[in-house]
């Protein structure tokens, strides 16, 4: 990635307002005509969003991207999408006790609407918050109880078993940290009271320890920075065994979302320590050395995106992907999603912007020249993103954000050419963060609230 110091945030102005424009549009659109019956939205197929079965881990962000509509706009409309649909569509999620998703499904429905009525943004109904509240206790628990103990800790184990730990749910370890400061607590066996934040540190530190490299020689291609998407344990004695990847390419090389969610989910980590109390984790780690290591883990993997990824900032699907080898000096030039070889993923662009603006305004004090460098890439994917041929400005197309993909070992992916890599299709989850992201850049130039999502708890 190039980075050009003569782009800035004020540079964005119009392309927020053409952004939040299309939002709506695209929201509408899928409204009137997606049947929910099928199940959730997962990405698009020659521009209409359909289903892919594998977890339902999408609706949240569908009914989550009205509520920062709503927060972006004021228009009430979308408020109304939001919460309706939270009330009667996403129970279920609750007490999916088969997913390791919880944050992503409830945090952006429930924890938004709760977040909305801390921040002023609607009418505050002691009933409607405690319902809210209620909801996020009990997601955080149930999230908490996929649980695998492992000697230096434990981890929330992904779908695919006990044995799984993958590196996406770092992020979604908001679902324990939002309940917990709730104050609420796992109840296990004889009434054990299971700590929240306690598990949620516990699975963080597992991720940084083990789904991200440094450099030190753990394997053949370990190289700082790059992160594996699943690890894999002896669920008979908890020791590591070895890297694996269900989307990326393989477990030796990097998949860029996964990349993207560990910078994003740290960057969210560090900025919210501050509002927790530190004796509530103390037995796992102390506040000082936590945030030394979450430090060491987002400047790598910050670092590792910055030297792996188009000049323009929107990275291939996986930065060991054999088809690059054919592209010639690719990273050097802007990315290229209508190629014939590998596909372009804009939804890591998406995750990994919202995460390198946090990290670097986490190290604005401390370290202001890697601060700036953070912030000022987040500033550039969001330029990129924000304008064509990644925002889609085609009326019909019900994706926001062009160019991602989903599951390119498995071809799950629309291919308009058969020429070529997969294009021209959206994701649920790559809108919703593009939409994160936007809320955040659009806050700070109006000098507005800071985005957080623990402002469903404390407002920053």
């Amino acid at each position: 990635m190039k980075l050009d110091s003569n782009i800035k945030i004020n540079d964005l102005k119009a392309p927020l307002e053409q952004f939040w424009k299309l939002s709506g549009e695209k929201i509408a659109l899928i409204e009137q005509s997606f049947d929910p019956e099928k199940g959730a939205p997962v990405f698009t197929e020659k521009g209409k969003y359909v289903t892919r079965g594998w977890t339902e881990w999408t609706q949240g962000f569908q009914y989550g991207s009205a509520l920062l509509q709503f927060d972006a706009t004021g228009d009430e409309k979308f408020l109304r999408i939001g919460r309706e649909n939270t009330l009667y569509k996403m129970a279920p999620h609750l007490t999916h006790t088969g997913v390791h998703d919880h944050g992503f499904n409830n945090v952006s429905t429930y924890g938004n609407l709760l977040r909305l009525m801390k921040e002023g943004k609607i009418e505050e109904n002691e009933w409607e918050k405690n319902f809210y509240e209620l909801a996020l206790k009990a997601s955080g628990a149930v999230q908490a109880m996929r649980w695998t103990s492992i000697p230096s800790g434990g981890f929330i184990y992904s779908f695919n078993g006990p044995h799984s730990l993958f590196v996406d749910t770092i992020r979604s370890c908001r679902a324990l940290v939002v309940s917990h400061a709730l104050g609420h607590v796992l109840q296990g066996e004889n009434d054990k009271r299971i700590s929240l934040i306690q598990r949620a540190i516990q699975h963080i530190l597992s991720t940084v320890r083990y789904s991200i490299y440094y450099g030190k020689g753990r394997d053949s291609y370990d190289i700082s920075g790059r992160t594996a998407h699943e690890i894999i344990f002896n669920t008979n004695d908890g020791n590591y065994r070895c890297p694996n990847s269900q989307q990326g390419y393989t477990g030796f090389s990097t998949w860029t979302r996964g990349l993207a969610w560990a910078i994003c989910g740290l960057g969210e980590t560090l900025e919210i320590l501050d509002q927790i109390d530190e004796s509530d984790y103390a037995l796992i780690i102390s506040k000082k050395a936590l945030v030394e290591e979450l430090v060491n883990s987002a400047k790598a993997t910050s670092e590792f995106y910055f030297k792996n990824t188009p000049t323009d900032g929107i990275p291939y699907w996986d930065t060991g992907a054999p088809g690059l080898s054919k592209m010639g000096d690719y990273l050097n030039q802007a990315s290229d999603p209508f190629n014939a070889f590998e596909p372009i993923d804009s939804s890591a662009a998406c995750i990994a912007a919202q995460g390198l603006i946090r990290i670097g305004n986490f190290l604005m004090s401390s370290e202001p020249e890697t601060s700036k460098k953070y912030i000022q890439a987040g500033i550039q994917v969001a330029k990129s993103l924000f304008s064509e041929p990644y925002l889609s400005t085609e009326k019909s197309h019900q994706g926001l954000i062009l160019h991602s993909i989903y599951h390119q070992p498995n071809g799950w992916d629309y291919r308009p050419e058969k020429d070529k890599a997969p294009y021209g299709e959206s994701c649920m989850w790559g809108d919703y963060h593009a939409r994160e992201l936007a809320l955040l850049l659009q806050r700070t130039l109006n000098h507005e609230t800071y985005y957080s999502f623990f402002n469903c708890v404390n407002i920053l």
